[in-house]
């Protein structure tokens, strides 16, 4: 009898030692496969609105040089499709022309247990874009919003987007206010493709990101500019009654040219990881610089504006 309880309590030890192995073996595997990162060091996911493609990928490019044990993994999408991505945990960091509204800061915070960061980084306007033997050049914003409602059906109107992207969404909420584009809006695969049909088609209106199309330093938006043209809008603050503007960093920053949008960036991390290394040196000054050089108007330190004439 006393022999069966020894091998019993035997039994019942082997038993023991046997979970404790297997989950100190399985505890030890799991700090081996998982890879934490640091503001230098560690890879990351991000999505990016993909009017914002031009200056983005820049500012990931310095920053990597300057960091070279990171890896920052940007995807290129829709807005719409990039709040999609942050609800998943792939993705630290989105890149957007728009925050976080109470429901979806509550809706996270409910989900992760903590608030997402945001803030604006810069500004840049949607750029209206015509062909370079157009004949109209010169716009007001109820002339826009005719076309875009399709109210006046003269002429080609392209997106970069059908309903999901930034361009879009900014159009319908601050030039049609609400209402639906027009049957005559054309959805383009991109900027790019806005571009190209603008600069083949006399009769087309196009709408991107000024990102794509302004900076005069870069070789393919240089050859962009000599295929299409910018069109003038209407100026409604700080100039003078009846003068029209074009994009520009003096324009965007004396809110005189009327399609002026925010570059906000969303940070989904609670800790001192490769997302907030990021998000401090797009908000510094060598990241900010960046936005300057690319023809953006920096959000959060000020360096001057480039003098010049409304039109």
């Amino acid at each position: 009898m006393m022999k069966k309880c020894s091998m019993g309590k035997s039994f019942f030890l082997v038993s023991l030692l046997l979970i404790i192995f297997l989950w100190s073996c399985s505890n030890n595997k799991t700090k081996v496969i998982t890879q934490y990162d640091t503001p230098k060091s560690g890879t990351i996911k991000i999505s990016v609105d993909e009017s914002f493609e031009p200056v983005i990928s820049e500012e990931i490019k310095v920053y990597e040089s300057s960091y070279p044990g990171t890896k920052i993994m940007a995807s290129y999408k829709s807005e719409a499709d990039c709040f999609r991505d942050l609800q998943q945990d792939s993705t630290r960091m989105i890149i957007v022309a728009k925050g976080l509204t109470r429901e979806e800061s509550a809706f996270f915070e409910s989900k992760i247990s903590y608030k997402p960061q945001f803030g604006i980084l810069a500004y840049d306007a949607v750029s209206v874009i015509i062909n370079v033997n157009a004949t109209d050049s010169i716009f007001t914003v109820t002339q826009i919003k005719d076309k875009l409602s399709g109210k006046d059906t003269l002429g080609y109107i392209v997106l970069d987007g059908k309903s999901a992207t930034s361009t879009v969404r900014f159009l319908i909420d601050s030039v049609l206010k609400g209402a639906a584009p027009g049957k005559n809006v054309m959805a383009a695969n991109g900027s790019k493709a806005v571009v190209d049909y603008v600069s083949k088609n006399e009769h087309a209106i196009g709408f991107v990101g000024s990102s794509w199309v302004t900076n005069d330093q870069d070789p393919e938006q240089v050859a962009y500019q000599k295929k299409i043209r910018f069109a003038l809008m209407e100026c409604k603050y700080n100039c003078d009654s009846g003068s029209f503007a074009k994009p520009s960093q003096a324009t965007i920053t004396y809110a005189q040219y009327p399609l002026v949008r925010p570059l906000y960036y969303i940070l989904k991390e609670n800790s001192t990881g490769l997302g907030s290394g990021f998000t401090n040196f797009l908000n510094l000054e060598r990241g900010q610089l960046i936005f300057r050089r690319s023809y953006l108007v920096p959000a959060t330190m000020y360096f001057g504006v480039r003098t010049g004439s409304v039109q």
